[in-house]
């Protein structure tokens, strides 16, 4: 077991991306103590963290929203945004005149179909959603706590040091927004990145195709790597490289595109990237904690207790099973796409 630091101070459990599984939230809240009190998920001596991407995809949105705002606004929780929730208000809100665009995300078909579940559950509630999007606003891009940080996907500390020298603090405005809609603009990179990740541009002519259907000319990479040569050391998403691809050298040019993060800095927890099997630190001071719960995975969280060396026995889980098992009367009921 990692060593706690031996103060009053509460615990953190930051928990991975819900998409939309109410149920298995209530379920995980339910396993680590939580008690609804007056309709609030509320932890005598813990709050919870949110890693973002709580919207979209699942079959619950409405809930989960209602439960992770309550919990906030109530103090028993923070959250960061995800990626899902700003592709929700540059979807839902009109572009500026002169722009050349209705909206500040183009309405296709692929953006259709990631946004399609959430507008379909809040189709009878207009005004509750119009609401949630105000919030949005309000959610912070990160946490920077004296004993560990919080972003959706990627830390990256000049990004992050500029952005609050910019902003005054760790919110967007609609103006940020507006400006992040032009990818390469510092609103633009700061949001890819922090909310996306960092990437390689794959060798000319070479594109991979995901298991989503989407085809992309670039691939994720790790933002914490130490002493990367290859491709293989650097890549990190859901679809591996093909063999040839990931043995690559990578050029000097590439190496000064990676950022990294020194192991002397506070344990940061990201969530984004689609983990499988059993959760486990990717280095000593960082975890990703998003291991697919919508797609039938685990809805992971990190119970953090000040260590500087985070350890595989932090993590818990719930096992999210598909509906058919009808012995798991709790699971959620909807096929992720």
């Amino acid at each position: 077991m990692a060593a706690t630091k031996p103060t009053a101070n509460r615990g953190y459990d930051i928990i991975g991306d819900i998409h939309g599984c109410a149920n298995t939230l209530a379920r995980l809240l339910d396993q680590m103590g939580y008690r609804k009190i007056n309709g609030v998920y509320q932890h005598p001596r813990r709050q919870a963290i949110f890693i973002g991407d709580i919207i979209d995809r699942g079959p619950r949105i409405r809930e989960a929203l209602h439960l992770v705002r309550d919990m906030v606004e109530h103090g028993s929780a923070r959250i960061v945004m995800g990626n899902h929730e700003y592709n929700a208000l540059g979807y839902c809100t009109r572009a500026r005149p002169g722009s050349g665009k209705t909206f500040l995300r183009e309405h296709n078909a692929r953006h259709d179909r990631l946004i399609r579940e959430t507008l379909e559950q809040f189709e009878a509630h207009p005004y509750e959603w119009n609401e949630f999007l105000e919030w949005f606003y309000t959610i912070p891009l990160f946490i920077d706590d004296e004993d560990f940080r919080v972003v959706h996907a990627c830390w990256d500390g000049d990004l992050i040091e500029k952005f609050k020298q910019s902003q005054g603090g760790a919110c967007i405005d609609e103006d940020f927004l507006h400006a992040s809609a032009a990818i390469e603009s510092f609103a633009g990179q700061v949001m890819d990145t922090l909310l996306r990740g960092t990437d390689l541009r794959l060798p000319r002519g070479m594109t991979i195709t995901g298991r989503d259907g989407y085809v992309r000319e670039f691939f994720r990479t790790k933002f914490w790597a130490d002493d990367p040569h290859t491709y293989a050391d650097v890549v990190f998403q859901p679809d591996p490289l093909p063999p040839e691809v990931a043995s690559r050298v990578l050029t000097e040019s590439e190496r000064k595109q990676l950022i990294s993060y020194p192991l002397d800095a506070p344990p940061v927890f990201v969530g984004h990237y689609w983990m499988e099997g059993e959760p486990a630190p990717l280095k000593s001071n960082v975890a990703c904690i998003d291991y697919s719960a919508v797609k039938y995975g685990r809805l992971v969280a990190y119970r953090m207790d000040g260590e500087r060396a985070l350890s595989r026995d932090k993590f818990v889980w719930v096992d999210v099973e598909r509906p058919e098992q009808a012995d798991y009367p709790n699971s959620e009921d909807s096929l992720a796409r």
